[in-house]
């Protein structure tokens, strides 16, 4: 049975709302898209999931509901904000449950460029145990699994990420949940089941480390019941790193980030001095750190996992909590420094369940799922004057290995280099290119020359 979420029909339309500037500061909130109000079209969005963005620069994500059917969309949205559907999911009895439905996922970019999904529900002959799918840019969806709740498990409530060795790595959260593996063919290797003791419920998606290894969360089970932070190698080797108790926080329902310090960051639904939830670091050997004590003022019920900013600062939102209870904008840092930046007021958003993404161009986008004009969630900006970068994908290679390369104004681009070092390249569009790894480049930052100046990785790419 998958998650229980919160969410309502979703038609869309767009309204552009007048920008609010934050704190008096160089900061503005602005509302780009206002989900629903138009049913001629059936393209209805709406409970949005995590958001990718691609080599077009556009980015891209799911809705776990609405749509031509009502069973949730792929949709993809410009930085300028006019949202068009991609494909809706065609889940309505057992005679059409072929691509699935509730794809509460949202999306992982491939190093294909296409992008890698999931459906809670839905598959095939009568089965209801939901799909793994693969989409293309221009809206070609292909079903690469379809769950049978055997030991392949079911109900897959996070997107597929990629693995060092092209594989595909992700959890389902039926029963305790479990692990798996698929090809970019589409066979399915389970690789771990949960037990309760080693945690339970896995509902977020895994988080590629440095180091090759995944790291995740359960939000339930472990020693306490309360949840669990795991890592797990690609053969299938699960170790608990930490086992939440309710005073360092409970049920985390957020994935984990690793920073560019090394260590690991997150989020607790619940838990901690208020019972609202915690924001957290936790080491590589599992020593775990509170950072901030939400105390329901400030926000609460934080389902969105941080993302570092360009600035090194953290940015995320909680679900609820705040002036109206709507839900709050924060940032914090790996000192525990706490700022709201955004309260929301239902006309703006509401119900905030998903981290932000920062797009190269150096703005924060995300979106809520209720409020808005239309009562049915909002895709948002947060502006806080973060420069322009570039984004690796993947993130790291050996030498000759070629890279794509993500950002903004590459028509005219001179030289990249890794950690310094020249490497050649071939300019692909004006927000993609790709380089090969030079020899004797070393692990650093990826710098692009522009035609207008230079673009610096937002991290730091491992030569292996």
């Amino acid at each position: 049975m998958f998650k229980a979420r919160a969410f309502w029909p979703l038609p869309v339309s767009v309204l552009i709302l007048a920008t609010l500037t934050i704190l008096g500061q160089a900061q503005t909130f602005s509302v780009l898209y206002n989900f629903g109000a138009n049913d001629l079209d059936a393209t209805h969005p709406g409970t949005p999931g995590i958001l990718a963005q691609g080599r077009d620069g556009n980015m891209y994500g799911t809705t776990g509901i609405g749509g031509a059917y009502g069973n949730g969309t792929v949709f993809k949205i410009p930085p300028g904000g006019t949202l068009s559907v991609l494909h809706s999911f065609d889940c309505v009895d057992s005679n059409r449950r072929t691509d699935g439905c509730y794809p509460y996922s949202g999306l992982t970019l491939g190093t294909d460029g296409n992008f890698y999904g999931a459906a809670a529900a839905g598959g095939s002959g009568g089965n209801n145990y939901g799909t793994l799918f693969k989409i293309t840019p221009s809206g070609k969806l292909t079903v690469l699994y379809r769950f049978t709740n055997g030991t392949d498990g079911a109900s897959p409530e996070a997107p597929p990420i990629e693995g060092r060795d092209g594989n595909f790595y992700g959890v389902t959260g039926q029963g305790y949940g479990g692990v798996y593996r698929i090809t970019p063919s589409g066979h399915l290797t389970s690789i771990y089941a949960f037990d309760y003791i080693h945690g339970a419920f896995a509902y977020e998606p895994l988080l590629l480390a440095a180091n090759g290894s995944f790291y995740g969360t359960t939000t339930g089970g472990g020693a306490s019941g309360h949840g669990t932070v795991f890592r797990i190698t690609s053969s299938g080797s699960l170790t608990v790193l930490y086992n939440f108790d309710g005073i360092h926080g409970s049920g985390p329902a957020a994935p984990l980030i690793q920073a560019g310090d090394g260590n690991f960051y997150g989020t607790t639904a619940t838990g901690g001095t208020n019972d609202d939830g915690v924001a957290f670091r936790i080491t590589s050997t599992g020593s775990l750190t509170v950072l901030h004590d939400f105390d329901a003022t400030d926000g609460m019920s934080s389902e969105a996992a941080l993302v570092q900013g360009t600035d090194g600062n953290f940015y995320s939102a909680c679900y609820g909590g705040g002036t109206l209870s709507d839900g709050t904008i924060y940032r914090t840092n790996t000192r525990g420094g706490f700022t709201v930046l955004y309260n929301f007021d239902y006309t703006t958003g509401a119900q905030p369940a998903v981290a932000l993404i920062q797009h190269t161009n150096g703005v924060l986008y995300g979106d809520t799922s209720n409020g808005g004009a239309h009562s049915d969630g909002t895709f948002y900006t947060l502006r806080i004057g973060l420069k322009p970068f570039v984004s690796s994908v993947p993130n790291s290679g050996k030498v000759a290995k070629s890279v794509g390369i993500l950002g903004q104004g590459f028509r005219g681009t001179t030289g990249i280099s890794f950690n310094g070092t020249p490497a050649t390249f071939k300019v692909v569009s004006n927000t993609y290119l790709t380089a090969k790894v030079p020899s004797g480049a070393t692990t650093g930052f990826v710098t692009v020359t522009t035609a207008k100046g230079k673009l610096k990785s937002n991290k730091k790419f491992q030569v292996l």
